[in-house]
């Protein structure tokens, strides 16, 4: 009997899986295959939330193996031991899985491919499974990546999609390979008391119902804060549970500017995934450096704490932290004030920033993340390294009856706009009965500090 493996990484799916579906047509059998890797815990990129999100995902693809005759075999170890294990074992002639495109990532799949090679097995590996358009695909004439998103999106856009596969009916998989059983959420401890449910089911589900109430209005209601009108598929897309080339057929095929905004989005995705493919030292260092001295833990620690506790005095960045640990999710319109907020009005280094966020958001990628603080930070590929968002401005353009503050921040839920956007303004017996902090910096001292240092770097 002819056996292949299906190694699972960010692709937690059945629906449109590239891999799987290869495997089965290369094979009388699979082995449908995930090893949890003791390199990613080690190297701090599983905290609890996405551990806890993993766990559903693992225990959902597992169900609708079992529902097709299959099953998921999990292991725990290194990756490249585990899947030659697995491989001895099946007695397999093959190996498929996802292209990815971190700097470790491609260091495994290269471990990956010698080992199986010197096995006499062969590995392959197959692309936009977990971007629509991979990385290199379209590139302007001057250089090896785009590091300008709107001449990337015209190329992206008109970049021929492959089709979108069908789930397998049934995926037979050999009984002599055996696994643990699939983590529990249960046994982690850590996580965000609001973090939502993992899965391909799960994620399925929501995409039906977003696309019958909210992917029309997308365009007009995504930066609505108190409305929370976002898909919130990101953490989906990050696991793979969703495919990104599925939502864009099903978004053109809809049309209208909601759906158009909505595969905009998506093209962001892609844009940092190609960024961080060319110049991967960009997860760490300044994509274009403005040589900061960085205010750091040793120099602004209390800053930096009131910061991560949403304790800083301005509600629009407190109610945002406050949300990020509640739910290990943060609104997109509030993650970039608030990362401009600790970067420009602060001066705080933005590898603080990026850090925290990745230990709690549950959609926790380093392209996006970041690169996302690189563009607010003005180090990355912003083309007004020196923009600063104001938290107030800001606040009162995208929740401005308050409904967000007041919903995270609960010691201002009895204040009315503006006061609630504005609490230093009350009368000092009001503020103090409020037990809600001052504020760590006015505004305008954050932004003369902060101008005065890249003035002095220039």
């Amino acid at each position: 009997m002819h056996v292949s493996v299906v190694l699972f990484t960010s692709d937690l799916r059945l629906h449109d899986n590239p891999p799987l579906c290869a495997a089965l047509e290369a094979a009388d059998a699979v082995v449908p295959l995930f090893v949890r890797d003791r390199a990613v815990a080690a190297a701090g990129f599983a905290p609890p939330n996405r551990s806890a999100f993993l766990a559903d995902c693992l225990t959902d693809l597992d169900s609708c193996l079992r529902d097709r005759g299959g099953r998921l075999v999990v292991r725990s170890g290194d990756v490249v031991d585990e899947v030659c294990r697995v491989v001895a074992e099946a007695d397999a002639d093959e190996v498929h899985m996802s292209a990815a495109h971190s700097r470790f990532a491609v260091s495994r799949e290269e471990r990956l491919r010698r080992a199986l090679e010197a096995a006499g097995r062969r590995l392959f590996v197959h692309d936009a499974v977990t971007v629509a358009v991979p990385p290199g695909e379209v590139t302007p004439a001057s250089s090896g990546h785009f590091a300008v998103f709107t001449p990337y999106y015209r190329q992206w856009a008109r970049a021929r999609l492959r089709p979108v596969l069908a789930a397998p009916r049934r995926v037979p998989v050999p009984d002599r390979v055996r696994g643990e059983p699939p983590p529990a959420r249960a046994g982690i401890a850590g996580v965000s008391p609001g973090l939502p449910p993992g899965g391909e089911s799960v994620g399925r589900a929501r995409v039906v119902a977003y696309w019958r109430r909210g992917l029309d209005a997308y365009d007009d209601t995504r930066d609505d804060l108190a409305t929370d009108a976002t898909s919130r598929l990101s953490a989906h897309l990050h696991f793979g549970t969703l495919s990104p080339v599925e939502l864009i057929h099903r978004a053109r095929r809809r049309a209208g500017p909601g759906a158009d905004a909505f595969v905009r989005q998506l093209a962001w995705r892609d844009f940092h995934r190609q960024v961080l493919a060319a110049r991967p030292e960009a997860a760490h260092a300044d994509y274009r450096t403005r040589h900061d001295r960085w205010r750091t833990e040793r120099t602004a620690a209390e800053d930096i704490e009131a910061w991560r506790q949403g304790r800083t005095g301005y509600p629009l960045i407190d109610a945002a932290m406050r949300q990020l640990r509640h739910e290990g999710w943060m609104h997109n319109r509030a993650r970039l004030p608030a990362a401009s907020f600790l970067t420009k009005t602060l001066y705080v280094d933005w590898r603080i920033g990026a850090a925290h966020f990745l230990h709690w958001l549950v959609d926790g990628d380093i392209s996006n993340n970041q690169l996302n603080w690189q563009w607010m930070a003005g180090t990355g590929t912003d083309t007004r390294p020196n923009r600063v968002l104001n938290p107030v401005v800001q606040a009162k353009r995208y929740d401005p009856d308050g409904a967000y503050v007041r919903r995270w921040v609960p010691e201002l839920s009895g204040l009315g706009a503006p006061e609630v956007h504005e609490p230093w303004t009350l009368p000092a017996p009001l503020r103090a009965a409020l037990d809600y902090p001052e504020p760590v910096v006015e505004l305008a001292e954050g932004l003369h500090r902060f101008r005065q240092a890249r003035e002095r770097r220039l």
